[in-house]
């Protein structure tokens, strides 16, 4: 089922985005190192922070069928852009697990990093490098 997303250029270098199911809002800001003033994410961000949120919802959603409750993970990623052409280059970052996962557990859910839509969608020269702890 297609989501409806509308944006709107509310000026000043800022984009509020209106989720059509929710009528949830949220803004865009230009990044710094565009330009702008950097007062909230850029559309890279959102990039980034959808596949951390991808990458945490897909393992949740996964483990349930272990048993398994990841709540307290967390990811911490870090974006790094490319000037040409301007586009993200590498989203890095670490992923940290429940310590009372076994290491088997926590093989078995990096393999979940891959398997994530958002990660799927990316173009192959925008390299994925999750440490998971």
């Amino acid at each position: 089922m297609p989501v409806h997303i509308q944006a709107h250029y509310i000026g000043d270098d800022t984009v509020e985005l209106e989720h059509g199911p929710s009528g949830r809002k949220m803004t865009t800001d230009l990044p710094v190192d565009n330009g702008g003033r950097g007062r909230g994410f850029s559309p890279t961000d959102l990039l980034a922070a959808g596949l951390a949120s991808c990458v945490l919802t897909i393992m949740a959603k996964a483990s349930v069928k272990d048993g398994l409750d990841l709540k307290g993970a967390s990811i911490i990623v870090e974006k790094e852009m490319q000037t040409s052409p301007r586009r993200v280059a590498r989203i890095m970052g670490q992923l940290s697990l429940p310590p009372q996962l076994s290491a088997a557990q926590k093989e078995k859910l990096r393999t979940y990093i891959r398997a994530c839509p958002v990660t799927q969608s990316l173009h192959p020269d925008v390299k994925v490098e999750l440490a998971v702890e």
